[in-house]
C-alpha cells in the first residue's frame, strides 16, 4: 500500500526518494522510444534486472508501477506532434536497488508535473487511474524536475524490500 493509505491521493510530492545515492547496489536503465510497444520492453526490462538482482518476487508489483509510469510518461509527457522515430528515445526507465530498498524512476521531456485524479473519479474511465494505481502497489512516490538546461522531469516509485 502508498505511504499516505487513504482512499485520496495527496497533492503530488516533489523532491528525491529518502536514500543515499552513494549507497546504491546495483543499478540499470533503458532508453525507451515514443511508442506504446516500449511498456512491453520496459516490462521485459524489467523482468530480466529484477531477475539479475534476485528479486523476481517482486516482479508483479513493480512491474506494474513500471508501466503506469511508462504509459504516463508516453500518454501525457509527450506532445501529439512528437515524432515517433527520434535518434534520442525521449523516456529513459532507471532501477536502482539499495540494500532494503528498490527505486523505479521515469525520465521524460515534459516540465509539467504529474496530475492525480481522485478516486472518486469516474473508474470506468479508461485513463486516469494511473498514479491511484503507483500510489497503491508502492511504498511511495514522488517526482522532481530535472536540472540544469535538460528538460523534463522523473517520476519515482519506492519498494521496501524486505
Amino acid at each position: 500500500m502508498g505511504t499516505n493509505g487513504s482512499t485520496v491521493l495527496e497533492p503530488l510530492r516533489q523532491g528525491l526518494p529518502p536514500l543515499d545515492p552513494s549507497a546504491v547496489s546495483s543499478a540499470a536503465s533503458v532508453a525507451l522510444p515514443a511508442r506504446y510497444e516500449a511498456v512491453g520492453s520496459a516490462r521485459k526490462f524489467t523482468r530480466a534486472t529484477l531477475g539479475q538482482w534476485d528479486l523476481e518476487e517482486r516482479f508483479d508489483d513493480i512491474a506494474l508501477v513500471v508501466s503506469e509510469l511508462v504509459t504516463n510518461a508516453l500518454r501525457h509527457a509527450l506532445p501529439a506532434d512528437t515524432p515517433r522515430e527520434q535518434t534520442e528515445p525521449p523516456v529513459r526507465l532507471h532501477l536502482m536497488c539499495w540494500a532494503s530498498r528498490l527505486v523505479c524512476a521515469v525520465r521524460d521531456p515534459s516540465d509539467e508535473s504529474p496530475v492525480a485524479r481522485d478516486t472518486d473519479d469516474d473508474f470506468s474511465a479508461e485513463s486516469g487511474r494511473g498514479l491511484f494505481l503507483v500510489d497503491s502497489f508502492s511504498d511511495g512516490w514522488g517526482w522532481h524536475p530535472l536540472a540544469g538546461a535538460v528538460r523534463g522531469k522523473v517520476v519515482w516509485a519506492l519498494f521496501q524490500l524486505r
